[in-house]
C-alpha cells in the first residue's frame, strides 16, 4: 500500500453546489476531529463536511461520516474511492456549500465520488514502510555505537531511559529488523538482544 506525503485541495461544482475536497496524511483517528474543527472555522457557512478515512498497515481501519447528508450518499462513496486507491493513512474531508438545487440520491453519490476521485488523483504518495516496535537494554559503553547503528537502519527512537542500563524503545523498518538484531548481538558478544514488541506476534 501507499501513504500520502502531502496535503491536497480540489474543488468541484455541480448545479451551483460547491464540493471542496481536502486530502490529508494521518497516522491516527485522534487527528481527524481537530482537522474537521479547523475546516468549520475556515468554512462557517458550509452545509456539510463529509469525511472518509483509511488507516493501518493493511488499510483495515476505516470509517466515514455523511454529516447529515442522506445516508450512504456522501461518506460511503468517498470511502469506496479510498478503498480502491491502494492508499492508507489518509483522510478525505469534503466541504459542501449547497447551491440551491437538490441533487437527489444518485446525484449526491456521483458528486461525492467525483470529489474524492479528484482530490486523490494528483496526491503525492510513496510506498508504505512497515515498521516494527522494538526494545533493547544496553550497558552505557554500548549506548552510542548501538544508537548510531539503529539510526543507520532507519529506526525512530521513542523513549530512552538511563538507569542501571540504558533502555531504548522505538520503531524500525520491518525489512531492517533482522540485520539490526544480528549486528547488536555481534557488537555486544551476545549480551544484548533487540526484542520485537510487534503486537501481531
Amino acid at each position: 500500500m501507499r501513504v500520502p506525503t502531502a496535503t491536497r485541495q480540489t474543488e468541484l461544482e455541480v448545479k451551483r453546489s460547491r464540493f471542496i475536497s481536502y486530502a490529508y496524511p494521518i497516522t491516527g483517528r485522534d487527528e481527524i476531529k481537530p482537522l474537521i474543527r479547523s475546516l468549520w472555522k475556515e468554512h462557517p457557512q458550509a452545509s456539510h463536511i463529509v469525511q472518509a478515512f483509511i488507516l493501518g498497515e493493511h488499510g483495515d481501519i476505516f470509517g466515514m461520516s455523511d454529516d447529515h447528508e442522506p445516508k450512504n450518499t456522501a461518506g460511503r462513496p468517498a470511502l469506496e474511492v479510498l478503498r480502491g486507491s491502494d492508499l492508507t493513512d489518509i483522510l478525505i474531508l469534503i466541504v459542501r456549500y449547497f447551491g440551491g438545487t437538490k441533487l437527489g440520491t444518485g446525484g449526491l453519490v456521483k458528486a461525492y465520488t467525483e470529489a474524492a476521485q479528484q482530490v486523490i488523483a494528483g496526491l503525492p504518495s510513496e510506498e508504505q514502510i512497515i515498521r516494527r516496535d522494538f526494545s533493547v537494554s544496553l550497558p552505557y559503553d554500548l549506548y552510542q555505537p548501538v544508537h548510531t547503528l539503529l539510526l543507520g537502519h532507519g529506526a525512530d527512537m521513542i523513549q530512552e531511559t538511563f538507569a542501571t542500563a540504558v533502555e531504548i524503545t522505538g520503531r524500525i523498518p520491518e525489512s531492517s529488523f533482522a540485520a539490526a538484531a544480528q549486528e547488536i548481538l555481534d557488537r555486544s558478544a551476545g549480551a544484548c538482544a533487540l526484542t520485537s514488541l510487534d503486537r501481531s506476534e
